[in-house]
């Protein structure tokens, strides 16, 4: 007898992977729906999800595939990889990843499964390695202030220039300039970001830079081509004409490189990625921004600051996140909402493990290794493009063909530029072994040359490529942390104890609406380390890159299925990049239609920040579309506003499901209307996850959207980042999506210039997402969603009846994710979302996402991946917080004495000798019989926020503390 292909499956073991994935059971699906009121999960979808919009059939995907299946025929993929001996450099290097941070953070659930840091008291571990990162970049840029990080250097640089023109108050300038020997790619995203700001770019030799009236300048050190030259006359013939300046720097030769900062710069940006990160292809790596004092309030980003908690003990928290796209909305200049936390930590825990003597040692020995390799060139003839140089030689006049053909018979990859020269760039991973085959490679195998030979003369005649001027007089890593963890056992140690102070998903579920924290399945992440995938430069030959792209157009045809776009560019490495990337494209479209004059955007009310911010960044005006009470877009106010501005009408920013987390009926009426008057609909993908599977933006009406890869699609926050937002498009904004200066992308216009700095994002964290959709397969996916609607469902219901919940759909249901409303409770109580936020920790949550959409409110997502058990944990706790507030609204506990206002409680309130307080210790500390049996501790008692903003320290704590 056949047997139909659910038991085939089932047979082979392909359902294996989607029962762990998704939390509930069949018994406890059918205990939630009983609660409800429901006889299937078809019947809550029916009430849920409007019928104009539903996918009438199964996704065109294949079925799910067993985690060792997917993972084997992946590996098959990774092989087509060639991982050559890469020394192209152009700000990307091999490096060494010691064992133990790659074991204890990159590998370890703990550190990449947390959230951003919002909730400081739950966060102290991952907030102290970032600020380890903050001091790393301000000691060796000589900077004052530093960032948690940014996406790439190229959009550090973009990010500078925008900073540069916010701040020179001096300058009525719309002109910035650019030195010769920025990296092509920096040079391609600035020129992008230019273009919709309305900035001329002056693309000219650095020894320029004070000869044009510009209000800002960008300058490489070392230059693209290796070159070492003084910045100082440069930086301060500037200064004197009133201009910014920027200089982008190699963070590995600022080691023995003179200070930008002591130079005179402005603002100082440049990419960790050589202090331990696997260059990955692309990404995700750490950039950095580091500024004067007096840009603090500028910066785009995160700080993290020192402040103290309610027991006067010092406790960390961001102390500013700009997230200006929140404050100025439509007058921002900057869209940037994430960091990339994960491999800032790892960056900086690779400089507190080798400390500054092993820095020292590291970038000596890559200087030393260059400079024995420019000596025996120059001997034989080879001549040198500059006479200094760190870690990269330009030659010139050399045979580039013969050159070429040796290089690939020793499976080496150098870089080629335009006329023939040649650039050589090493790293703490070239050995003397590898200067031996270099030699024979550049100058054949009769060269006759001794590295050891040539070593010892190097080292005799104190022969260097830097100049004596650049030559770096200050310490730098001075602080106890980046001395104390040497060994193995004491870094190991460390990593642990921060570790320890911070709650993630190996602790808990955290039901942050809008943030989609899901499962982020092991078997997804393991081969983000395969070395084939890891090793890879981003700018590698397409030969050796054949296994990368057939991964990455695997997914982006699984992605045009789900979406029912017709492309997918992945370029953008984040949500609010793909935001900016797809209006862009929109507004390229709209220029090659001779219809550049459209620069409206319509956004609704209850936009995310980003929204307003991202129009204006891609030169938009905006103009708000108001909700009606029942949180929906006004489709009359819709109509009115479009009409209005029809002629000039460029595009709608929606998000779908709604940000109040409600299927809004009007959707499809919402982009007919939009499309009636010339314009294009842009859809976030933020709330895609109760989509997948049952509605297609690409359907209903969406001309382009971004897709979060770190919610839906299940690459880890990894603590406040990496990100991925590719964008999908229909086939006619295809050709105008983002191309790459360096790897041209095929089906795109020259033309369109870059987003980012690599031309497929964070390329290495693509195979996250391909594993977790080639596991689930079509019905798995559609089975997610479903169940991420049926535990928001049972949580509103579960809840309802002890707190309101603000809005529901048409036939009384609620997405994804669900808002509970705090304000009537504050009223009668004095007791804010905040307090209960605090609260749930002692109960072992994180808090839901505080304040958004709606202030006073706390909104709710559970995912598919949380078990009936961990959701009825919450929900005892959100009604046992519940009952807590009716006591002091009863009287029972005074309004600024109870364990809510009091909350997080630590074992130093356990044992403070004088406990004044109306309950008890085992209350306060231990709420809930689940939380007697697994305790988790927040590390300190509530941050003061108020007296860290007054009080900003963004470095780490004095060494007389560490003394007293």
């Amino acid at each position: 007898m056949a047997l139909d292909n659910r038991r085939l499956a089932e047979l082979a073991g392909h359902d294996a992977f989607l029962r762990r994935h998704n939390g509930p059971d069949a018994d406890d699906m059918t205990r939630m729906l009983e609660a409800l009121n429901l006889d299937s999960i078809g019947s809550l979808i029916e009430k849920t999800v409007p019928a104009g919009i539903r996918l009438d059939r199964e996704l065109d995907l294949d079925g799910p595939r067993a985690e060792a299946e997917a993972l084997d025929y992946l590996k098959r993929l990774a092989r087509q990889n060639k991982v050559f001996k890469t020394y192209i450099g152009q700000g990307y290097y091999n490096t060494h990843l010691p064992a133990v941070i790659q074991r204890n953070v990159l590998e370890n659930p703990g550190w990449y499964t947390a959230y951003t840091p919002y909730q400081p008291e739950i966060a102290q571990g991952r907030l102290e390695g970032l600020l380890n990162f903050q001091q790393m970049v301000m000691d060796l840029t000589g900077m004052e202030l530093a960032n948690a990080s940014l996406l790439d250097e190229a959009t550090a640089a973009a990010e500078a220039m925008a900073l540069c023109k916010r701040a020179n108050k001096k300058s009525k300038s719309h002109a910035f300039f650019v030195a010769d020997d920025v990296l092509p790619q920096t040079l391609d995203v600035v020129r992008t970001r230019a273009y919709y700001f309305g900035f001329e770019l002056i693309v000219a030799p650095a020894a320029e830079v004070a000869d044009h009236n510009v209000f800002g300048a960008l300058l490489q050190y070392p230059g693209q081509s290796g070159e070492v030259h003084d910045l100082a006359p440069l930086l301060s013939a500037a200064s004197e004409q009133g201009i910014m300046t920027c200089v982008a720097a190699d963070i590995m030769s600022l080691v023995l490189l003179k200070e930008p900062g002591r130079l005179g710069a402005d603002i100082v940006v440049g990419n960790t990625q050589r202090f331990g990160v696997p260059m990955g292809f692309g990404g995700p790596h750490a950039a950095f921004f580091a500024t004067t004092d007096k840009l603090k309030r500028s910066i785009p980003g995160r700080i993290i600051g020192v402040s103290k908690d309610s027991r006067g003990e010092q406790a960390l928290r961001m102390a500013m996140q700009t997230r200006e796209q929140h404050i100025r909305r439509e007058k921002a200049t900057s869209n940037i909402c994430t960091a990339q936390a994960l491999l800032a930590n790892i960056a900086g825990f690779y400089a507190v493990y080798h400390g500054a003597e092993g820095l020292r040692t590291i970038a000596t020995r890559i200087h030393r290794l260059t400079t024995i390799l420019a000596e025996g060139l120059k001997r034989k003839g080879i001549r040198l493009a500059h006479d200094s140089w760190f870690d990269t030689l330009r030659l010139t006049g050399a045979d580039a063909g013969k050159i070429h053909g040796r290089a690939m018979t020793h499976e080496i990859n150098l870089r080629y530029f335009e006329g023939g020269d040649i650039g050589v760039s090493l790293d703490e991973t070239t050995t003397a072994a590898d200067l031996g085959v270099l030699f024979d490679v550049l100058l054949g195998e009769e060269h006759e040359l001794s590295v050891s030979v040539l070593d010892d003369e190097v080292i005799a005649d104190k022969l260097s490529g830097i100049p004596n001027a650049c030559r770096r007089e200050s310490d730098f890593l001075t602080h106890p942390t980046f001395r104390r963890y040497h060994s193995e056992t004491e870094m190991l140690r460390y990593l642990k104890r921060l570790e320890n102070k911070d709650l993630s998903l190996t602790h808990a579920m955290i039901p942050l609406g809008s943030c989609t924290m899901k499962l982020n399945a092991t078997s997804e992440m393991i081969p983000i380390t395969w070395p084939e995938f890891a090793h890879i430069h981003p700018f590698a030959p397409k030969d050796q890159v054949v296994g990368y792209k057939q991964m990455i157009d695997e997914l982006a045809a699984f992605l045009v299925e789900i979406t029912g776009y017709e492309h997918i560019s992945m370029q953008p490495n984040s949500g609010a990049q793909g935001e900016y990337a797809g209006l862009v494209a929109i507004r390229r479209y709209q220029a090659a239609q001779g219809q550049g004059h459209r620069d409206i955007c319509l956004i609704p009310s209850s936009a995310h920040g980003t929204n307003p911010a991202s129009a204006a960044m891609a030169h938009m005006k905006v103009v708000v579309v108001e909700c009606d009470k029942d949180g929906n877009i006004d489709l009359s106010d819709l109509r009115d506003k479009a009409k209005q501005h029809g002629d000039n009408l460029s595009a709608i920013m929606l998000t779908y499901p709604s940000t109040h987390g409600v299927f809004e009926e009007g959707i499809r009426e919402a982009c007919k209307i939009v499309h009636e008057h010339g314009g294009q609909v842009y859809i976030d993908g933020a709330n895609m996850n109760a989509q997948v599977g049952l509605a297609r933006p690409g359907d209903f009406g969406g001309d382009v959207s971004h897709l979060n890869l770190h919610k839906t699609f299940c690459i880890p926050h990894g603590g406040g980042g990496p990100g991925m937002g590719p964008i999908g498009v229909k086939a006619h904004l295809a050709p105008y999506v983002s191309n790459h200066v360096v790897t041209p992308i095929q089906g795109v216009n020259a033309e369109c210039g870059a987003v980012s700095a690599a031309a497929f994002g964070s390329a290495s964290i693509l195979p996250i997402s391909w594993a977790y959709i080639k596991m689930m397969g079509a019905r798995g996916l559609r089975e997610a969603t479903e169940l991420a609607i049926l535990n928001a469902n049972y949580i509103a219901h579960r809840l309802g009846g002890h707190y309101p919940v603000l809005y529901k759909g048409l036939n009384g249901t609620v997405a994804h994710e669900c808002i509970i409303d705090i304000r009537s409770l504050k009223a009668s109580s004095g007791i804010s979302e905040e307090d209960i936020a605090k609260r749930l920790m002692d109960y072992g949550f994180h808090a839901p996402t505080m304040s958004f959409p709606v202030p006073g409110t706390l909104m709710v997502e559970p995912t598919e991946s949380e078990s009936l058990y961990e959701i009825d944990r919450f929900c005892d706790a959100m009604i046992a917080i519940r009952e807590e507030i009716a006591r002091v609204e009863r009287g029972e506990w005074p309004a600024d004495n109870n364990p809510l206002v009091h909350a997080p409680h630590t074992m130093a309130d356990l044992m403070d000798a004088h406990w004044e307080r109306p309950y008890s210790r085992e209350l306060g500390a231990f709420p809930s019989e689940a939380v007697k049996s697994a305790k988790y501790w927040p590390a300190v008692n509530r941050v003061d926020n108020v007296f860290g903003d007054r009080q900003l320290v963004c470095s780490c704590p004095s060494i007389d503390e560490y003394r007293d």
